[in-house]
C-alpha cells in the first residue's frame, strides 16, 4: 500500500519546495496538484476553447495526462490567471480530484502538495502538513525569487495579489484552504527551507516508524 504525505498551504509559503526535497529523500513520486489545474488552462488555451464553458473544461481536464506537467512551462502569469478561472468550477475539480487520488496510490509512496489535500484528494494521508508563512514573507520571497531570475518586480503589487490570492483559496465553496484538523502545522516565516525540512521529517519518520 502506498504511503501518501500531503501538504497544503498558501502561495508562497515553500510547500513545493518542502514537496519536491521529501520526494528525493524517500523515494516517492511527487505531484504539485496546482500544475493539473495550469495544465488543464493551458489546454483550453491552446486550443482557442473558452474558458468559461465547465464541460468543456472538464472533459479537458478529465483527459489530463498527469505525467507530462512541465513546471516551466506553466508557471507562466497568464496560464496562472486563466487556471484560477477554471479551478473554481466544480466538475473540473471533481475530475482532477481522482486524477490526483490515482496518482496517490503509486507504490512506494507519494507526496502531493496544493490547497485542499489533506481535507479532500487525501484525508486518510498517515502524514500531513499545513506550511505557510506570513503574507508579508511569501510577497518578499516570490519578489526576490523574480529578482534572482533577473525580472523586475513592484513588492506591493505582489504582496496584493498574494492577499487577493489568499481571499480567493480560503473563500471559495468548493474545497476551500484550511488545514486539515489533523495537519502539523509548520510556519516556515522564521525558518530556513532546511529547518523547515528537519521538521516535516521528524513526522513523516514518526509516522513510518508507526508512532
Amino acid at each position: 500500500m502506498s504511503f501518501v504525505i500531503a501538504i497544503d498551504g498558501p502561495a508562497a509559503a515553500g510547500k513545493g519546495t518542502l514537496a519536491r526535497r521529501i520526494a528525493e529523500t524517500y523515494g516517492f513520486h511527487h505531484l504539485d496538484t496546482g500544475l493539473t489545474y495550469r495544465a488543464t488552462a493551458k489546454a483550453l488555451l491552446d486550443a482557442g476553447l473558452p474558458l468559461d464553458d465547465e464541460a468543456v473544461a472538464e472533459k479537458v481536464a478529465s483527459q489530463l495526462d498527469l505525467a507530462g506537467l512541465d513546471r516551466s512551462v506553466l508557471s507562466r502569469h497568464e496560464i496562472g490567471e486563466a487556471a484560477s478561472k477554471v479551478a473554481v468550477m466544480t466538475p473540473v475539480r471533481r475530475a482532477l480530484v481522482e486524477a490526483q487520488q490515482r496518482f496517490s496510490r503509486k507504490e512506494p509512496g507519494t507526496v502531493l502538495d496544493g490547497r485542499d489535500i489533506g481535507t479532500v484528494v487525501c484525508p486518510q494521508a498517515p502524514v500531513k502538513l499545513y506550511v505557510t508563512a506570513s503574507p508579508q514573507v511569501r510577497a518578499r520571497r516570490r519578489y526576490d525569487e523574480i529578482a534572482a531570475a533577473g525580472g523586475t518586480a513592484d513588492y506591493e503589487a505582489i504582496f496584493a495579489d498574494v492577499r487577493k490570492r489568499d481571499e480567493r483559496d480560503m473563500g471559495r465553496a468548493d474545497s476551500p484552504l484550511r488545514p486539515a484538523q489533523d495537519a502539523h502545522l509548520l510556519d516556515t516565516s522564521e525558518m530556513s527551507i532546511e529547518a523547515a525540512f528537519q521538521a516535516a521529517k521528524a513526522v513523516i519518520d514518526a509516522a513510518l516508524n508507526g508512532n
